[in-house]
């Protein structure tokens, strides 16, 4: 007979098997359809081809053409779910590839490449398959503008080189890439030495993005590929995004000392951008003029 102690510990083992599974499941997940799916929060695209045996064929061979429909299948429904996606709050990842044979080259190889991550065979001889396309990476580098850097933090005092923190000599141009700083104005100081920034813009309608905004009241670019380093963005993306805003604390994109601010709407045709006040915008900006978590794309986004 099983003892009480063998029940509990299988209980106890069959849960920690489980929690690992709830956890993949959670997170920011757009779901387009029955068999499309995009995970915003690990940035990648899910999509489940079908596939179904051709009765003409030799019954050996039936199964292995009903694999390949199937990731056939599912690669069309990954293309037509990239396209839909918003690069920025003013264009779709379409738009991009309309314009750029490139671009189109790029994503169509990303997505050939997609990894089948379950097959399942079904009685009736049909045969499904997800896979998963990440956007980060190839497919970010292709539709990422190559104009990166050259914002400057608004912290209200005199421009700094961030490398040297010296003086930026008045009119020289800014190299793509670099980020200047500005030394201590009407910010006050920072106390706490933040690891990231979560926006908290639940209940404002956002649409995510490839590469969204944070504006200030004015409309100033508080966050955008100004102040990123383009390298950053490619890899892991400009944002991420959740749907629990104790989730994005322990992301591990911004743990583990985030800054959080209150979006106050949306913004842009999309609605993918987002403005914040102007006194969180000199927050932010004071907070990353002695720290890189802007540079770095430590940045989350928790939406409904």
């Amino acid at each position: 007979m099983v003892s009480r102690l063998q029940k509990t510990v299988f209980v106890c083992l069959l849960i920690a098997l489980m929690i690992p599974a709830l956890v993949v499941g959670q997170g920011y997940n757009q779901q387009l359809g029955q068999n499309r799916n995009i995970d915003w929060t690990r940035h990648v695209i899910k999509c489940t081809g079908i596939g179904a045996p051709d009765p003409n064929l030799p019954m050996a061979a039936q199964r292995a053409t009903a694999l390949r429909v199937a990731k056939i299948d599912a690669m069309r429904n990954a293309l037509e779910v990239v396209k839909g996606v918003q690069l920025t709050s003013e264009t779709t990842v379409e738009n991009s590839m309309m314009v750029s044979d490139q671009i189109r080259t790029t994503v169509d190889g990303a997505i050939r490449g997609a990894q089948v991550i379950d097959t399942r065979y079904m009685s009736s001889g049909d045969v499904e398959v997800d896979i998963e396309v990440p956007f980060t990476g190839i497919m970010m580098d292709a539709l990422l503008p190559e104009d990166f850097g050259g914002g400057v933090l608004a912290t209200g005092g005199q421009l700094l080189c961030p490398c040297c923190g010296q003086p930026w000599p008045q009119g020289k141009p800014v190299p793509a890439g670099v980020t200047l700083i500005q030394s201590g104005g009407g910010g006050g100081a920072v106390d706490n030495l933040y690891t990231g920034l979560i926006i908290d813009a639940r209940g404002l309608g956002v649409t995510p993005a490839m590469a969204p905004k944070v504006l200030d009241e004015d409309g100033d670019d508080v966050y955008s590929a100004k102040f990123i380093s383009r390298d950053y963005a490619v890899d892991i993306g400009m944002t991420g995004y959740e749907k629990d805003i104790n989730r994005a604390r322990m992301n591990e994109r911004v743990t583990d000392n985030p800054l959080v601010v209150q979006a106050v709407r949306a913004s842009g045709p999309s609605k993918s951008d987002v403005v914040i006040s102007s006194v969180d915008a000199l927050k932010i900006h004071n907070a990353a003029s002695n720290l890189n978590f802007l540079k770095h794309c430590k940045v989350m986004f928790v939406l409904d």
